[in-house]
């Protein structure tokens, strides 16, 4: 049985959870602006929680594709107020969406139990951050970064380079005094990646559990769910739920959706056709 140790909350994974998106951005791509006061924030926080979100991810830096660097020092003023104000009232695990290690460091002394680093931890400090805060971590894979990483992704073999990718992320991690059953790691779907190894790795994404750390995805509202159903941003939810039920089916443990509750209800038919497979 899988757990993630987060700070002082031990995740418990032999259900996999949802972990709830709560974008703090005038930009991001789904729902920019939309959360970026305090009270909204906290409004939909109590929302996710609700439906719920075992992880609240509370990020204040874009990182769609095409999308540049705001700097540290935005990024705290944007997640700061709303880690206070959630680990103040919520009964959640909350997370904090950032590669920079001054908002590591400050998010984790305001409360937040864990990092989720696109950029897998690979900033000048951010090892070191994580590991004196204490906090767990899903590092990410990506190829290149968000402003290019879409323009030509490139690929032998993008299971394996991927694979091969986070479980280097995760001896680093170890190396540098982070506890193994405090990492987790995530593809990154969409993250320097084309539609048809996007598939690839869904399709194998049990091969990616013998990293032996917790696997977490993101598929919620991307691109390639318009590119599979041709649908329009605000109509790509049952798409993103069907993503999500398979990739629980395929191996998934933690799934990161903007709609928590649809995507519960998906995960645990996945989970249940995945328990019926290995009975088998």
């Amino acid at each position: 049985m899988r757990e993630l140790q987060c700070r002082d909350r031990r995740l418990e994974l032999s259900v996999p959870v949802v972990m709830g998106v709560l974008n703090v951005t005038p930009d991001s791509f789904s729902d920019g602006g939309r959360y970026a006061t305090a009270e909204r924030a906290l409004a939909r926080a109590r929302e996710l929680a609700r439906e719920g979100a075992a992880i609240i991810d509370v990020g204040g830096e874009s990182t769609r594709p095409r999308s540049s660097a705001v700097g540290p020092q935005v990024e705290l003023k944007r997640v700061i107020p709303v880690i206070e104000a959630i680990v103040s009232e919520l009964n959640v695990i909350v997370s904090v969406d950032t590669s920079e290690p001054v908002v590591m460091s400050a998010a984790a002394a305001a409360g937040a139990h864990l990092v989720n680093d696109v950029r897998g931890l690979r900033r000048a400090g951010a090892l070191e951050a994580v590991a004196a805060a204490g906090v767990g971590v899903c590092v990410m894979h990506m190829q290149g970064e968000p402003a290019t990483m879409q323009d030509h992704p490139s690929y032998g073999d993008v299971v394996r380079e991927v694979k091969d990718y986070l479980a280097t992320r995760v001896a680093d991690c170890r190396a540098a005094g982070i506890p193994a059953d405090a990492i987790a790691v995530d593809p990154g779907f969409g993250f320097g990646k084309t539609l048809e190894h996007n598939l690839a790795l869904l399709t194998r994404l049990e091969e990616l559990r013998d990293t032996g750390a917790a696997l977490v995805v993101g598929l919620s509202r991307k691109s390639m769910i318009a590119k599979l159903t041709g649908r329009a941003l605000e109509d790509r939810l049952p798409g993103s739920v069907a993503a999500a039920a398979l990739a629980v089916e395929h191996g998934a443990d933690i799934v990161r959706s903007h709609d928590v509750a649809p995507t519960l209800d998906a995960i645990r038919i996945g989970a249940a056709l995945r328990a019926e497979e290995r009975l088998r």
